[in-house]
């Protein structure tokens, strides 16, 4: 992150906590994120993280959600309960929500000439209503994306292809359809690339490049997913990430990977160090 914007993330980051305590429509909505941790019976709240530049001039909103549970994982189906306006009710936002917060799960493109207008993620659970909306205020670019100031890192890049160019941040890589049956384990294969710039001096004054972790999760789908392996490490420079995925019922569904390349990709916050690839995979019955 360049020093030039480290007061403007200062800002952000402040702002972003403000959002979780916003009573956007009942006070005691604002108050859970205080109490203490329940494992279940929880609602979720969506999170608007700030927006970046893309290079063919649009910007990319990024959105994360706080699931206030400690154990639960909540479905919330596409639809009048989970849609982003105006436009498509469905542009990319997850159904399944993991527990905790999320960061950078995922971001809307708007056009360059978006100026002052909003777009709104909201989302309707257990009778509560929440809504979140993105802009592109000042205070809120995300710069580092393009590498951060201290190591000129930038987040791993993906694709679902061997040809073609890699994607970078929450928006990410998209690929598929991906053909499945259900029950029936089908390869995911992710392919990645990252500058290794990031890592640790040894004692021996050798430099140590961080290795790039990769995570599978679900984001949409109507059945449950599970992954022969959910979690795997890559080689600084990145290579190529496969994993065995099961789906249990039939439908269209939407995996997600994440590519992480320090220890700052689980500390969401900073907005850094990784990148999304979404993969829509058809299961037959």
């Amino acid at each position: 992150m360049s020093s030039r914007l480290a007061p403007r993330r200062s800002v952000s980051l402040a702002a972003a906590v403000a959002i979780l305590l916003l009573p956007l429509v009942r006070p005691v909505a604002a108050q859970r994120s205080l109490a203490p941790l329940s494992p279940r019976g929880q609602t979720v709240t969506p999170v608007f993280e700030g927006w970046y530049r893309n290079a063919d001039g649009t910007y990319s909103l990024s959105f994360g959600y706080f699931n206030r549970n400690s154990e639960e994982r909540v479905e919330i189906a596409l639809g009048d309960s989970n849609f982003v306006s105006p436009g498509p009710r469905d542009q990319g936002q997850p159904t399944y929500f993991a527990p905790r917060r999320q960061w950078g799960v995922f971001a809307v493109v708007v056009p360059a000439d978006f100026g002052q207008k909003k777009v709104t993620w909201t989302l309707r659970v257990r009778g509560e209503t929440f809504a979140i909306p993105g802009h592109l205020h000042p205070d809120w670019e995300i710069d580092a994306i393009q590498g951060e100031a201290s190591a000129d890192n930038t987040p791993p890049g993906l694709r679902f292809t061997t040809a073609g160019a890699d994607a970078r941040g929450p928006g990410g890589a998209r690929g598929g359809p991906v053909e499945a049956k259900a029950g029936v384990p089908v390869a995911l294969t992710v392919y990645v690339t990252d500058d290794a710039k990031t890592g640790s001096t040894g004692s021996d004054g050798r430099r140590n490049a961080t290795p790039v972790d990769l995570t599978w999760m679900k984001h949409q789908g109507p059945g449950a997913v599970t992954f022969s392996t959910a979690t795997h490490r890559l080689a600084p420079t990145g290579g190529t990430g496969t994993t065995m995925a099961t789906f249990t019922a039939p439908g269209t569904y939407v995996v997600r990977v994440r590519a992480g390349d320090s220890a700052a990709s689980t500390a969401g916050h900073a907005q850094c160090c990784w990148s999304n690839g979404f993969l829509t995979v058809r299961v037959a019955p």
